[in-house]
């Protein structure tokens, strides 16, 4: 079934809205810095830092694997996509309900609370993304998509940019823990408006795939690897150079243990990574007709090596917002070129399917941030950093065996 161009470009723009009011939100919500920080307010060490860190990013990624086999057996998969997303929205709410009433509490009873809504908006994440993955690849026609990517990138960095000015002004004004329960209260009211998006979306071509419970999926996962080698690549792929998304919250563990930086830092740090956000985007936009997703991975891995250098080489606060400019491109120019090479090496009957086979290739991004605690308590940071480099270098590998063309 074609899909008709009409639909193509009403669901271009549903999912722009859901796109740009997503970054208006997720500054208050900034796994990067706004997420390590409080933890790090309330008490929390090298390893909170790393099962936060394993929670919103490899985790959530890695139980795509579990979720995958049942959303890809369905038809029609709007009212999943809808179900992950409220359920993000609700554990917003939940933490800013927690941080305003219960800050007089035990602090461990906080944490314990934090963990647990942190853990429910992550594996809401997980379940939108699957849905998300697929509708987008069935509803928006493939001329589109590279437009769409690189047009989202440069509204959502004009608009974090600006929330980034807002977030940095909670942050400073207000009292802890006062400060981050407005700033989660501000990023769920902004995430509800935003599913109003995925509510516009007409899937008008229904799935075909059918996966009979999690045994078939594996079997089919085999079955793939055999078939298509740029899968085994792909998947090579983010489980080195996907480690890079677990970076900065341990910059910004760095920042608070080793050159005792405060509240307000952590606004400029946020200002500065959406900085670096909107830099790339507006590159990639307006390079997006001819320049190939190779030359951005390879990018990547040079830029990725370089942050950890230069964060070694900081010694003060002030010096260090500027690593965020760095770490803001390569988040964005990973999440660019991941998605880009997910539809590249997926065909739309099986993208859900795929998007299930990427989580398996998280493993070692979900992994690393509890690894990475152990090796900062026991060894410090340098031990920390090298063995990133190390991995992030062996991407470059699976990079040229991929071999994108496009």
């Amino acid at each position: 079934m074609t899909l008709p161009r009409e639909i193509s470009n009403h669901n271009f723009y549903a999912f722009l809205w859901h796109a740009g009011f997503l970054a208006l939100a997720q500054n208050f919500m900034d796994v990067d810095t706004v997420m390590p920080a409080m933890i790090i307010d309330f008490g929390g060490k090298a390893m909170h830092i790393g099962v936060m860190t394993t929670i919103m990013m490899g985790g959530s990624s890695f139980t795509q694997l579990f979720f995958a086999p049942y959303i890809s057996s369905k038809s029609f998969k709007k009212k999943y996509l809808l179900m992950g997303i409220n359920s993000r929205v609700l554990s917003l709410f939940a933490l800013g309900f927690i941080l305003f009433f219960l800050h007089g509490y035990q602090t461990n009873l906080i944490l314990w609370l934090i963990f647990l809504f942190i853990s429910l908006f992550s594996l809401g994440g997980a379940f939108t993304n699957i849905s998300y993955t697929d509708i987008l690849g069935k509803s928006v026609n493939e001329n589109k998509r590279k437009k769409f990517f690189s047009t989202k990138q440069i509204i959502a960095g004009i608009l974090v940019l600006f929330s980034a000015f807002v977030a940095k002004k909670i942050l400073s004004s207000s009292p802890y823990p006062l400060n981050y329960s407005y700033m989660f209260f501000a990023g769920g009211s902004l995430l509800l408006i935003a599913t109003g998006g995925f509510w516009k979306i007409r899937e008008a071509i229904p799935s075909t795939l059918k996966i009979k419970g999690f045994k078939e999926f594996i079997s089919t996962l085999r079955s793939e690897l055999t078939h298509n080698s740029k899968l085994a690549y792909f998947l090579g792929f983010i489980n080195t150079q996907g480690i890079i998304i677990s970076f900065m919250p341990f910059v910004m563990l760095y920042a608070k243990n080793t050159l005792n930086t405060q509240s307000i830092d952590t606004g400029y740090f946020l200002l500065f990574k959406v900085t670096g956000i909107l830099i790339i985007s507006l590159f990639v936009f307006f390079t997006s007709k001819w320049i190939k997703y190779n030359p951005l991975l390879y990018i990547n891995v040079v830029l990725s090596l370089l942050v950890i250098i230069m964060t070694l080489l900081v010694h003060d606060g002030h010096s260090l917002r500027y690593i965020f400019i760095f770490g803001g491109v390569i988040y964005s120019l990973y999440s660019i070129t991941m998605n880009g090479l997910l539809l590249e090496v997926s065909s739309r009957e099986n993208r859900a399917l795929y998007a299930g086979f990427a989580g398996a290739g998280n493993i070692l991004p979900a992994v690393f941030p509890l690894i990475g605690g152990l090796i900062i308590s026991r060894f410090g940071f340098i031990a920390f950093f090298l063995l990133f480099m190390i991995i992030v270098l062996l991407s470059a590998y699976f990079i040229r065996k991929i071999g994108c063309k496009k």
